[in-house]
């Protein structure tokens, strides 16, 4: 692997577990710190949204996982405060890196 694709890649993580912290503590989900461990902040991500844990199940069926991962990122705007659209666009790509900060910090 090239030494670029790596830290882009640890850049992308590093941003997405910081805007899901920064969500979970606006929302007081317990635990915010569990967005920083890989796999486990799947399961922060269905707490902030108010789904029980077992939708990271529905994460793991092919084709499933995609109207489940744009719910839960509906149901993370709408925690947020933000029209529930922003989780739809989460499955573009590009704009997957611009949502998540504005529902942080927006």
């Amino acid at each position: 692997m090239s030494p670029l694709f790596v830290v882009l890649e640890l850049a992308a993580y590093f941003w997405m577990a910081l805007c899901l912290y920064t969500i979970a503590d606006k929302t007081i989900t317990p635990n915010a710190w569990l967005a920083w461990i890989p796999i486990v902040n799947i399961y922060t991500m269905c707490k902030v949204a108010g789904k029980s844990g077992w939708w990271i199940i529905l994460l793991l069926i092919p084709l499933v996982n995609i109207v489940a991962y744009i719910a839960i990122w509906m149901a993370i705007a709408e925690a947020c405060d933000q029209p529930s659209w922003l989780g739809v666009l989460m499955i573009i790509p590009g704009i997957n890196f611009i949502i998540p900060g504005v529902l942080a910090f927006g």
